[in-house]
């Protein structure tokens, strides 16, 4: 297993073909300052160019926490000037998670609120052990969901359930989260990690090019009418339909044998 630190607050680390982004400022419950902010952008980028990483999870290094949001210390001493130079780097952050082209897990436990919840929002999928409290509770504090939570939270549990979340502003516990779509995996107190790098190698398995174009037309279909959504599918199937991957997935069960992907 090998280790690439980001800045100050995030590390990669690689498992064969699952890349680990762990949120890793445990002194602020990965708090998302500015530094902080600026890592993850810099990591999902790196990712994202890094044609061996099939599948990215989420994860952090904090104990009782997933991430607690933006850090509202360091918002208290912005001028109205640091808050509009800091909001391209922070957006930067959530929607790096967003558009990474693999698959991509968040594993949570303890506190996923405001920008926490939205950075495992911007995964395609949420485990979460028996410990995760969700939400995003920004209109207590004046503001609204900026990290993609008003777009992302409805299209997991449509507009009326996200409504009310977001106008509560209340936290959800695991049980109810579950129960809500809030997550889609709930798991035993601390396995939330183990289950989602155990879940990202199982997808690792598969081809990378079907994995990508799959994302891709998953993303883009999304909100379309159903005509349009196939087109997008269609463009999709033939971007992989004469691929290396294709080839070799066929003459792997052909031959009865695993198949060794080039990746192309």
């Amino acid at each position: 297993m090998s280790e690439e630190r980001f800045g100050e607050f995030v590390l990669v680390r690689r498992h064969g073909h699952v890349a680990e982004l762990v949120l890793d400022r445990p002194g602020a419950m990965n708090a998302v300052s500015t530094d902080m902010a600026r890592s993850v952008a810099g990591a999902c980028a790196a990712l994202a160019a890094d044609r061996d990483a099939r599948v990215v999870v989420v994860t952090s290094s904090h104990e009782r926490a997933f991430c607690v949001g933006a850090d509202l210390k360091e918002r208290n001493s912005f001028s109205d000037a640091d808050l509009v130079r800091q909001r391209p780097v922070a957006r930067g952050a959530y929607t790096g998670v967003l558009e990474l082209p693999m698959p991509t897990i968040a594993a949570v436990h303890g506190f996923a609120l405001g920008g926490g919840f939205e950075l495992a929002l911007s995964c395609d999928l949420i485990v979460a052990d028996r410990t995760a409290v969700l939400g995003l509770p920004e209109v207590s504090v004046g503001v609204i969901p900026g990290g993609g939570g008003t777009q992302l939270l409805p299209r997991r549990v449509g507009a009326a359930r996200a409504a009310e979340l977001i106008f509560t502003a209340r936290r959800v516990e695991a049980p109810e989260a579950l129960e809500l779509g809030l997550v889609d995996q709930l798991v035993e107190a601390g396995r939330d990690r183990d289950e989602a790098l155990s879940l990202a190698a199982r997808i690792a398995g598969n081809s990378p090019v079907g994995l990508r174009a799959a994302k891709r037309a998953l993303r883009l279909g999304q909100g379309m009418e159903l005509r349009a959504g196939l087109e997008i599918e269609d463009a999709a199937w033939r971007a992989v339909a004469f691929s290396g991957d294709r080839a070799e997935g066929v003459a792997a069960f052909n031959e009865k044998r695993k198949p060794q992907w080039p990746g192309e």
